[in-house]
């Protein structure tokens, strides 16, 4: 009986000393804000190839602030020498073609043979956060574990002309950080298409078997942007009409303009499940880098898509700075209802609002 009653006191005096110690105020530790790098100490970073400085340039370059912004253009003109040395593939596709697929099969045989790939996928912006909405890196996981690639999203922000800066702008970072294979995607057929087509030096288009139905979606001029087409899919009991398919592309194809002066768009099946056809379309992209090279369209597709990247910055400048005022927009809204209510044309509000 003694030793349960000192077994219990000890136990109580446990039990208080440890109610006395919860009693005492925790101690709040604030995790310390990490610094931001400095665009030379980042620039070093992301040439060693890190792909978290890497992320970490993009989201300063694609940021509103004017901070980060002078920031990212002096950490872009630091880098700007380093860039230029990859080939860039837009992915194109009506919806459900694969495109997602076809990039992570295609991409993996990249990175095995040794090249480092950037995913680039053009991303319609959510209206509530502004950020991307499709979640490419869910739908590529095991390319996106690969530590020789890289996929980052690129969010219009609810405007295509967001492509112009952004997306170019994130392409010559990934070429900075040693990546040689740049693969841009986008959602579907749609204005775009045009966009990215301004900003790659070839251009893939992937589409199902059975060309006729394919077409009735399909507008001629996507068809006009393409270097390739890729009829996608082609296993199983597809396998058989993808050959038809692409014999009647090829057909098509005669009366289309070549989208690449001194290069002949061909069509081509292949299948990300087999794995068929995909070295097939490498080995075709490194045909169109050795014809452009030796022609020259090459180079002078790049200059002429910077020359045009600066007139649509030019442009995209011009109206932020136009609307940048309120008085602006009153005034605008003003001369929108007194056009509406018919005191007014269009040609004299136009007049009215410049002078």
């Amino acid at each position: 009986m003694q030793e349960q009653n000192g077994s219990r006191r000890v136990m109580d005096g446990v039990r208080e000393a440890h109610d006395g110690m919860n009693s005492r105020p925790r101690r709040r530790f604030r995790k310390r804000a990490e610094s931001p790098l400095s665009p030379d100490a980042l620039a070093r970073e992301i040439e060693a190839g890190s792909r978290q400085h890497l992320s970490k340039a993009i989201t300063l370059i694609e940021s509103a602030d004017p901070d980060h912004q002078r920031n990212g253009q002096e950490l872009l003109n630091r880098l700007l020498p380093k860039t230029g040395n990859s080939i860039r593939i837009g992915i194109t596709g009506v919806p459900g073609a694969g495109k997602s697929t076809f990039i992570e099969t295609f991409g993996t045989m990249l990175t095995e043979r040794g090249h480092r790939v950037a995913v680039l996928a053009i991303d319609p912006s959510s209206t509530v956060t502004g950020g991307s909405i499709l979640g490419d890196k869910t739908r590529m996981e095991q390319l996106a574990r690969n530590p020789r690639a890289f996929i980052r999203p690129s969010p219009t922000a609810g405007t295509l002309g967001g492509v112009h800066k952004k997306t170019r702008e994130t392409m010559l970072l990934c070429e900075a950080a040693g990546y040689d294979v740049i693969l841009v995607e986008t959602v579907g057929v749609g204005q775009s298409e045009t966009i990215v087509r301004g900003m790659v030096d070839l251009y893939l288009l992937l589409v199902l078997t059975g060309a006729g139905d394919e077409l009735q979606g399909m507008k001629k001029g996507i068809m006009e942007l393409a270097d390739a087409i890729v009829v996608h899919k082609a296993d199983g009991p597809n396998e058989k009409l993808a050959k038809k398919t692409v014999s009647e592309y090829k057909q098509m194809l005669k009366f289309l303009q070549p989208a690449t002066p001194g290069w002949v768009t061909s069509a081509i099946s292949a299948s990300s499940v087999t794995g068929n056809g995909i070295e097939d379309i490498w080995n075709l992209v490194q045909r169109f880098k050795e014809t452009g090279t030796a022609s020259g369209s090459f180079e002078e597709r790049r200059r002429s898509q910077t020359k045009d990247w600066f007139h649509a910055m030019i442009q995209d400048e011009l109206f932020r700075r136009f609307y940048a005022e309120d008085r602006r927009k009153s005034q605008v809204k003003s001369l929108e209802a007194a056009i509406l209510n018919d005191e007014l044309t269009v040609s004299q509000a136009i007049r009215d609002l410049f002078d």
